[in-house]
């Protein structure tokens, strides 16, 4: 009888997780390493039915300067539902392979208070499954500070290069319609 009692629980509880996983949809499967600490940002779980922008950075490209519009543009939408990844990498050959000189451009330089990753690999056969699947329903960032707006869904409903700055129109206007505007 107790075995049962136990049994029973731990079969519903089985049973729910595929559900769960097949609420979450495929750009937040996984989770990655925060730039900060020893932690794992669960990509699901911190961004599930929220619109989200998702960029690769570099410490050391010429196109840094946009962490300041970047969060200015995440303190502005931050409270109405938008979140932010910025997840630097060094594909482009711009990254410093110290997370925390990394940390330092990011927080202390930039001020960034958007969520931050370690470096990870946003291109080619090395890519995350993150970036191969926002490379299948958008492309492949074609450099460092590529930007990404994605939906409530999980879609990717529009990108943008690194020559786009954060106060680009149709940037905001993405956002917007991310936010359901």
């Amino acid at each position: 009888m107790k075995t049962q009692w136990l049994t029973v629980p731990l079969l519903a509880l089985c049973a729910a997780l595929p559900v769960w996983a097949a609420e979450c949809p495929a750009v937040l499967q996984g989770a990655l390493p925060e730039l900060r600490g020893k932690g794992q940002v669960d990509l699901c779980e911190r961004y599930g039915g929220k619109p989200l922008v998702v960029i690769n950075t570099a410490s050391y490209c010429g196109f840094a300067p946009q962490f300041e519009g970047l969060e200015a543009t995440y303190k502005e939408y931050h409270g109405q539902g938008l979140e932010m990844l910025g997840v630097p990498s060094n594909d482009f050959k711009q990254e410093d392979a110290d997370s925390e000189k990394t940390a330092k451009v990011c927080y202390a330089n930039y001020g960034v208070t958007f969520t931050m990753t370690k470096e990870q690999a946003v291109r080619g056969k090395d890519a995350i499954p993150l970036f191969v699947e926002l490379a299948r329903q958008s492309s492949a960032p074609k450099w460092n500070f590529y930007k990404y707006v994605i939906d409530r869904q999980g879609k990717v409903i529009a990108s943008f290069s690194s020559l786009t700055k954060p106060d680009d129109p149709a940037f905001r206007a993405a956002i917007e319609r991310a936010l359901g505007r």
